[in-house]
Parts: structure tokens; C-alpha cells; sequence
């Protein structure tokens, strides 16, 4: 794609990001195939390949519209496109650069205004999140819908081993995963406890940054980046961790970026690609320990429970892993029932739900068609943010896969 860049971009890191992102596209249309929004509403401008359009045209310097920016917000960032492409577009990085100038060029006004204030002002704060959260579970039954279905059941975490081994690794406790699940980590910490992995969360660490990311906030995101890495560059410094952890798998994407989002800031960049370089996937560190699980799984008898498996798209396009907690699930004897279009978004996406309801309540109800249509007596996924919005949509359990495998550790122990 030949382009032509405007002065106040041109010259810029992301004005040469940006070009060289843009060229990169063939105009062959392959991502429209594997778009969400695409699929659901066949408009053009709702697709990767008409968003890079509006992107290349606001670049350029022609004039942005509400009509520019509409489109833009339709997008989820479920980066399913960036699979699909033989390109190798990395049409996520181009949508931040190209929805933090519409955001400059564009002003929200009332009410979209203010909750995307609100939003990224209120939601990367765990403490205060967690308060709101607390009461939220205690007058949920007079909540509005759309709230009501951010409010889980409040659930104990369990115990959390104390540190005993000499292989450690950190944990990220995120911003809204401790007030929402808090289960899910203290699984995960007791499942590495059990493969002789002791994880730990450090203070001072908080939200990814993924929230203010993807509300056209790139120097909100760096700014939670940087005290993520100061939190955590004591304990790497000293050689006390193998990895960091990452149970949420929105988080995990975030975070492996980090060496990309502060690659221009002199004080943070080697310290930021030393931390991308340690991010981990939960489920890469139980694989590693394949054959120490297999030792503490009950030997395989009787019926399997049925049990549907729901990939992320920050775990299966954003990190690109795959297969992992399928067969890790598999060990644990549960019957993974198919699923059609695995590679389509639930339409949690973050802040998606919230912002645009609608289509993401479509966006579920299709997900949620798809994941039941083999029987699946459970659900199971790897982030947070799609576990709530799948769970307010069916009466079928939905948890986070690592749960369901400690469950069957406890059983067996």
C-alpha cells in the first residue's frame, strides 16, 4: 500500500511505524474472513482491511470524522485479523496509533465522554476497583443489567502456600482479577506449588496497562508499564525469579509488549524488554512440568466430563499459543467437546462490553451457542474479562482452566 504522510505524523516514531505497517498490506482481504465485527454487521469500514483505509486517510491528513471514529471504536483489538494475515500486518499496532490521533482529532462529548474518563481513570486502580467491586456483590440485585453482569458471586481464594521452593517466579495480581476472581491465582500459585514452583506477587505492581491502551491512552499505558517494572526489577536483579507468571492472558499479551511500548524511553527500554523477555503464559510453565503433573493427575477411569474450552483471543492471537491448555486439560481427563469458529471473540474484549454493548452482546450470545453445542457440562477459559462476560450469559459453570485442574490435584492428593 503506497501512502503518503502527513507532516505532523511523518517524521514521528509512529508516523515511520505506522508507514511501514501500512506497506506491509496487500489489499487482499483475507482478515475481513476472520473479523468479528466484519462477520456480524458486512460493512467494509467494520473489517481490518477498511480500517486500515480510515487509518491511512486520517495519516494522511484528510479530515476525521465521528464516522472515523465510530468505526474505529467498533473494533474489539481481538487481533484475529493478524493470524489470518500473510502479511504479517500488525494491524493492532496500527489501530493505537491510529486511535490515539482520532481521539486528538475527534472529542468525546457527554456521555461517552465520561465514562471513558471514568474507565481508565477508575478501572487500573485494584484498590479502588476492589472497593466498587465489594459493593457492587453487596446490591447487585438493584444494579443495571449491563453492571449486574460485571458482578461475580464473591468467591474464598483458598490458602496461598507460603514461598518454599527454590524455583520462584512472580505474579502479576492485574487490576480487576483480584476483586472479580481471586480464586484463579491462588489456584495457580497452589498448582505450582504442587510442581515445586513457589509464585509470589510483589507490591507496588498493578494494572498491565491494557485498559488505558485501548482507550487511545498510549502514555497512560507506559506509565503503568514503568511501575510494573519497578516493582519487579528488584526480585529480577537479583537472579530470585525464573519467569512472570501470567493468569490473565489480556495481561499477558500487555505485558509482552512492554519492550515495544518503551523501546524510545532511554531510562526504561533494556529493563522493559528484560521483563516482555520473562513473561510467561501459565500454561507454558505447567506444560514444562508435563511429566512432575502427570505424577499427581488420577489415573484415567470412568466418563470424562465434557468440557468446552474457550481460547482467548489476547492467548491465541495476541500470544500465540495454542494447543497448550488443550492438552493440558486433555491429561486431566476432561472430553473436550468441538467448537466452531474457536478463533472468533466472545465479545468481552476488555472495555469492549461496557462501550459497546450491543455487539458484544451478540458477540456472546454466538460464543456462547458455539461453546454449548457439544453438550459441555463446563466451561473453561484463560482471562478474566471473558470468563465474567461468558458466566453472566449461562448457567453453565465458566472458570478458569487452571482451577479445574487444581481441582482434580486436590482430589487426587
Amino acid at each position: 500500500m503506497q501512502t503518503q504522510l502527513a507532516d505532523f505524523i511523518r517524521d514521528t516514531p509512529e508516523g515511520r511505524e505506522a508507514d511501514d505497517i501500512l506497506r506491509k498490506c496487500v489489499h487482499c482481504g483475507f482478515c475481513t474472513a476472520t473479523c468479528p465485527t466484519y462477520q456480524l454487521l458486512g460493512d467494509e469500514l467494520d473489517g481490518p482491511r477498511g480500517r486500515i483505509y480510515l487509518i491511512k486517510q486520517v495519516l494522511e491528513g484528510q479530515p476525521v470524522t465521528e464516522k472515523t471514529q465510530r468505526h474505529l471504536d467498533r473494533c474489539l483489538t481481538c487481533r484475529s485479523c493478524e493470524s489470518t494475515c500473510p502479511s504479517g500486518v500488525q494491524y493492532g499496532r496500527l489501530a493505537d496509533i491510529g486511535r490515539h490521533v482520532v481521539e486528538q482529532r475527534v472529542p468525546r462529548r457527554g456521555a461517552d465522554r465520561v465514562v471513558r474518563w471514568a474507565l481508565r481513570e477508575f478501572v487500573p486502580r485494584p484498590k479502588l476497583f476492589g472497593m466498587a467491586m465489594k459493593m457492587g456483590q453487596a446490591v447487585s440485585g438493584v444494579l443495571p443489567g449491563v453492571l449486574r453482569d460485571k458482578v461475580p458471586e464473591p468467591r474464598a481464594p483458598g490458602v496461598w502456600p507460603a514461598p518454599r521452593h527454590d524455583r520462584r517466579v512472580l505474579a502479576l495480581a492485574g487490576c480487576v482479577q483480584p476483586a472479580m476472581a481471586p480464586t484463579i491465582n491462588a489456584a495457580a500459585a497452589r498448582v505450582l506449588d504442587a510442581l515445586g514452583i513457589s509464585m509470589v506477587e510483589v507490591g507496588g505492581a498493578g494494572c498491565c496497562g491494557a485498559v488505558r491502551q485501548h482507550l487511545a491512552d498510549p502514555e497512560g499505558a507506559r506509565q503503568d508499564a514503568r511501575r510494573n517494572i519497578d516493582a519487579w526489577s528488584p526480585a529480577i536483579e537479583r537472579g530470585e525469579i525464573e519467569a512472570i507468571v501470567m493468569t490473565a492472558s489480556g495481561c499477558g499479551t500487555q505485558v509482552s509488549d512492554y519492550g515495544y511500548l518503551l523501546q524510545h524511553d532511554a531510562a526504561y527500554a533494556e529493563r522493559a524488554r528484560r521483563v516482555s523477555g520473562l513473561v510467561r503464559d501459565i500454561g507454558e510453565v505447567v506444560a514444562a512440568a508435563a511429566e512432575t503433573l502427570r505424577a499427581l493427575l488420577p489415573s484415567a477411569a470412568g466418563e470424562a466430563t465434557p468440557l468446552a474450552w474457550h481460547a482467548p483471543c489476547s492467548l491465541q492471537h495476541g500470544m500465540r499459543i495454542r494447543g497448550t491448555v488443550e492438552r493440558l486439560l486433555t491429561a486431566a481427563g476432561y472430553q473436550l467437546t468441538p467448537v466452531r469458529d474457536p478463533h472468533l471473540c466472545c465479545g468481552s474484549a476488555g472495555t469492549y462490553s461496557l462501550l459497546q454493548p450491543e455487539l458484544s452482546k451478540r458477540l456472546r450470545e454466538d460464543k456462547l451457542d458455539a461453546l454449548q453445542a457439544g453438550g459441555a457440562a463446563l466451561i473453561a477459559s484463560a482471562n478474566v474479562g471473558c470468563i465474567s462476560h461468558l458466566q453472566a450469559g449461562t448457567t453453565t459453570p465458566v472458570r478458569h482452566w487452571i482451577e479445574l485442574l487444581e481441582a482434580k490435584l486436590v482430589r487426587n492428593s
